[in-house]
């Protein structure tokens, strides 16, 4: 039998009382196309060779990552509301209460 726990409050969740959520992020570099400049003479093929040589298998890894990323999280019922009420789990600012003066 399969077990699943929730990824934010590490509560076990069962499949036959609870309902499990499915989060899936994706994060990836937003590249902005560059304008062409057509009397620039550099050979972007050759640039880009020699980039790729002076890196090592470390540090391809980084800049995949640093490019995409990927993951996917199991949430209980009390955690996916939180989680959709704040996404980015930002500080809820104080509601304040003004007298009538």
């Amino acid at each position: 039998m399969i077990h699943h726990t929730c990824d934010c409050c590490k509560q076990a969740i069962d499949s036959k009382n609870s309902v499990r959520y499915i989060v899936r992020l994706e994060v990836y570099a937003s590249l902005d196309p560059v304008e062409e400049d057509l009397s620039d003479d550099r050979d972007h093929l050759l640039e880009i060779h020699d980039i790729l040589e002076h890196l090592d298998g470390d540090e391809d890894a980084g800049i995949a990552d640093e490019v995409y990323h990927q993951v996917r999280y199991d949430l209980c019922s009390d955690c996916r509301r939180r989680f959709v009420e704040n996404p980015l789990g930002r500080p809820v600012s104080q509601q304040f209460d003004f007298s009538q003066n």
